[in-house]
């Protein structure tokens, strides 16, 4: 795989394109020995630890967002990243399903905005939850059955609603961040060395088994000296992170479910994309999940409430074919307000908007697909 990013390198061709398709082939399908898994904790001469702060986050507020203790972190960084941190599982042992819950169940309710307002009405989408519960809930016959609201959601936007169009946020189009979702930015971002971060803006993106996430950058913030988080939940998936330039060759790495990224510094503004989703491995998943504390008491001031059985059955049946990525960003900095004539800022392919695909063929078709389900990135076929 190296030799084949070189000579891309050296033939003048996109690298990072190339290295993307080739993940995303699926016939034959492609060889997996080059990705990082930082689970397995298995040494490398690429990977390199992280430094983390752990008087920066008490155990008692860790623990109130489902957290470990700092110290008790798998932390590390990548030769050539600056910047870039990626933590396996920080979550203690049952706090991944209330996040599952929050992101399938409340998150997509309004005012938040999602890519089913784009062709349906608002009393449609006004309740994706409840109306997707029975279907949810029903054993699979083996026919093939209608999409409930819930497998076709694609991506919701928290906060300062990003414009898919224009590429921008804008302060009249804002809604109260998520005050959980916000707490848990603010804990991981202190003990990486960022305290007083403000979460501004959020973007979930659902991923089925066939879906993939074109190669960009976020750069519609206007302030990036803040870094960019990123939590993952259900099944796995291979992350591309490349360089200033599509040139640069990526290294790819897998993200399971309760790992995070933090790209700050130099990594900030680097071209990345998900050119796959995977089978978590076995017995990851199901061990992460479990002890879920149904009906368990929790402490009085955690905000990682307990998950029903009814809500459980729904959510596991959901991620056990599917993906949650969450993303979430400060916009402003101290003293910072929105231009009155925003201009576009995001670079992904071709300067193309939409990105999120579905490939239910599994080919390459050569052709961009966009639809009202698009997702915020460019589609690399």
């Amino acid at each position: 795989m190296a030799k084949m990013a070189a000579s891309m390198v050296e033939s003048g061709e996109d690298a990072f394109r190339k290295i993307f398709k080739f993940y995303r082939r699926r016939n034959p399908p492609p060889d997996f020995s080059d990705v990082i898994d930082f689970s397995k904790g298995v040494p490398s001469d690429k990977i390199v630890p992280a430094k983390l702060d752990p008087a920066a986050v008490s155990y008692v507020e860790a623990a109130r967002v489902g957290l470990q203790p700092v110290r008790d972190w798998r932390a590390h960084g990548l030769h050539g990243y600056p910047g870039f941190i990626f933590i396996s599982n920080p979550f203690l042992r049952g706090s991944q399903p209330p996040w599952v819950r929050q992101c399938l169940k409340t998150y997509p309710q309004k005012p938040n905005v999602c890519n089913l307002d784009m062709h349906m009405s608002p009393s449609d989408t006004q309740d994706i939850w409840d109306k997707s519960v029975q279907g949810l809930r029903r054993p699979s016959s083996g026919n093939r059955e209608p999409k409930t609201l819930l497998e076709r959601l694609r991506w919701v936007t928290l906060g300062y609603h990003y414009n898919w169009d224009t590429k921008t946020y804008s302060a009249n189009h804002y809604t109260p961040f998520p005050a959980d979702l916000h707490l848990l930015s603010l804990h991981v971002t202190a003990a990486c060395g960022f305290p007083g971060f403000n979460a501004e803006a959020g973007i979930l993106n659902y991923y089925r088994s066939d879906s993939s996430l074109g190669i960009h950058v976020d750069e519609s913030e206007l302030d990036h000296s803040r870094p960019l988080l990123s939590f993952s939940f259900g099944q796995s998936a291979i992350f591309l992170l490349g360089g200033t330039c599509r040139q640069d060759p990526p290294t790819a790495m897998f993200m399971h479910s309760g790992d995070m990224m933090v790209m700050s510094g130099q990594s900030r503004l680097l071209y990345h994309a998900v050119p796959r989703i995977l089978p978590a491995p076995q017995g990851h998943q199901a061990s992460e999940m479990e002890g879920c504390s149904l009906g368990s008491p929790l402490q009085d001031s955690t905000v990682v409430q307990p998950v029903s059985e009814e809500d459980w059955a729904v959510c596991s049946r959901y991620i056990q074919s599917s993906r949650v990525n969450v993303t979430v960003r400060q916009v402003l900095g101290p003293g910072q307000s929105f231009p009155q004539t925003p201009s576009s800022h995001q670079r992904t392919d071709a300067g193309q908007p939409g990105g999120y695909h579905d490939d239910p063929e599994g080919g390459e078709t050569g052709k961009r697909k966009r639809s009202s389900c698009d997702s915020p990135d460019t589609v690399e076929t």
